[in-house]
């Protein structure tokens, strides 16, 4: 295998990017003068559907567990747990009427909030999360 080949391999992505989100953060980055921070992209137990995804620009280094992930020049860092229910998705930017914003589309989500922001797998049991809260969240009459 050549050493390209090799490099490419490296970069590949559990968590990807859109064109579009990618040119979006490395604005932000810019904009936030923090040419050096990676997207941390998070799993939580809670949201109407069980879990939620939670995302921000994280100026340290990675944390023990992290997966670190290279996708169009943007770093990504995702915690062991929450890889294991985003596999696979996408982050993509996205306008509508209320503005725009950043929306992960999860092959391993088997049922979504209208909001977006919150799914369920088909795992019943999350090892480490409480996905006992819920409710709805508010913004698409979800309960």
């Amino acid at each position: 295998m050549a050493l390209q080949e090799i490099q490419e391999q490296s970069v590949i992505s559990d968590v990807s990017l859109t064109e579009r989100a990618a040119s979006e953060l490395q604005g932000m980055l810019v904009e936030h003068d923090k040419p050096e921070a990676a997207l941390r992209v998070w799993v939580a137990g809670g949201g109407c559907s069980g879990l939620s995804y939670g995302m921000a620009l994280d100026e340290n280094e990675p944390e023990e567990g992290d997966r670190v992930m290279t996708d169009k020049g943007v770093k990504i860092f995702v915690d062991e747990l929450s890889l294991k229910y985003m596999v696979g998705a996408v982050v993509d930017y996205v306008d509508d009427v209320l503005g725009g914003g950043f929306k992960i589309d999860n092959p391993k989500a088997v049922k979504s909030c209208g909001c977006g922001s919150s799914f369920s797998t088909e795992d019943e049991a999350i090892e480490g999360l409480d996905t006992r809260a819920g409710g709805g969240c508010g913004s698409c009459g979800c309960h």
